[in-house]
């Protein structure tokens, strides 16, 4: 298989073209600034580029956007060509989500979404069920800048669609999690399985929780003052780069949870793995990363540590 990476030389872009490399798969890195063997410039910015980005893509089987750009017309642009984006916003993947066509069309490739989506997916939800998505982040990464500012965003907005059908402001609701032994303070957070998993009918909750305590507080002080969202990316990287996903279903207890180090590389390579998929499986339309990967692959991952089933 050949694959274009789109934000191929970024922390996530690069990440997927070594998963994709490391499998035995072609890779071609695409950035402004590509100048190394195996990479193509292209500049997203331009209609020179993006006309360069679909000549090249037309030579692929699949196309990964990790460019954090969040751009519709990117997928509109290379309609015809498998495509997954490893975008988190819930507002663009819903929109993508109802782009016409029959192509493949991955949503929200990565961590959250992604092996949140497959987790609570294998919880085999119903209507009325409730499922609470706990999604942990190390502070001792430096995340790339798209997702430092896709964070500091969601300060002061309400989560789209939110289940609830009344405003919920991110980084506002508070919940602790009893994981891994240790009881952790959630907030509230605009992560998109909610919509992506919306057919299941379930009330489906998403929180996050940063490795560092303080860490926490800070984005629950920048949801209580957007104006200061300034200082999430000016804060130190303390701590070291674990995540960690658990996603319980309320009405049966039953949790499903993977963890692992690296962020960036995680996502990178579960967005390599959903492309693979898309070229093998090119008529499947927009779906999920529920849809193309199951549990036995995010826990063969190679970014994946820890992989637990168990009751709450």
């Amino acid at each position: 298989m050949r694959a274009l990476v789109l934000g191929g030389t970024g922390a996530v872009g690069s990440a997927a073209v070594a998963a994709l490399r490391a499998r035995g798969h072609e890779a071609l890195a695409g950035s402004r600034s590509a100048t190394s063997p195996g990479s193509v410039q292209l500049d997203l910015t331009t209609s020179a580029g993006r006309t360069r980005m679909v000549e090249v893509a037309r030579e692929c089987d699949a196309v990964i956007d990790a460019s954090g750009r969040e751009d519709p017309a990117l997928a509109t642009e290379l309609s015809g060509i498998p495509y997954v984006d490893t975008s988190a916003g819930t507002a663009y993947l819903a929109r993508l989500r109802d782009r016409p066509g029959g192509v493949t069309l991955v949503l929200g490739a990565g961590i959250a979404p992604g092996v949140s989506t497959v987790l609570a997916a294998a919880l085999d939800p119903h209507p009325g069920d409730e499922l609470d998505v706990a999604v942990l982040l190390g502070t001792g990464e430096v995340h790339g800048p798209a997702a430092v500012a896709w964070t500091a965003e969601l300060a002061g907005r309400d989560i789209h669609l939110a289940p609830e059908g009344r405003p919920v402001r991110d980084f506002r609701e508070q919940r602790r999690f009893l994981l891994d032994g240790r009881l952790r303070r959630y907030l509230r957070t605009d992560f998109p399985d909610h919509v992506l998993l919306a057919s299941t009918g379930a009330t489906i909750r998403s929180y996050l929780a940063l490795g560092s305590p303080l860490g926490t507080a800070g984005l629950a002080l920048v949801g209580a003052i957007p104006s200061l969202r300034g200082i999430l990316a000016a804060a130190p990287h303390w701590g070291d780069d674990r995540w960690r996903v658990a996603v319980t279903n309320c009405r049966t207890g039953e949790m499903l949870a993977a963890s692992g180090f690296g962020q960036s590389r995680a996502t990178g390579e579960f967005a390599a793995l959903a492309a693979i998929e898309a070229a093998a499986r090119p008529d499947l339309g927009p779906v999920t990363m529920a849809d193309v990967l199951g549990t036995d692959a995010i826990g063969a991952a190679a970014s994946v540590s820890d992989w637990a089933a168990s009751p709450r």
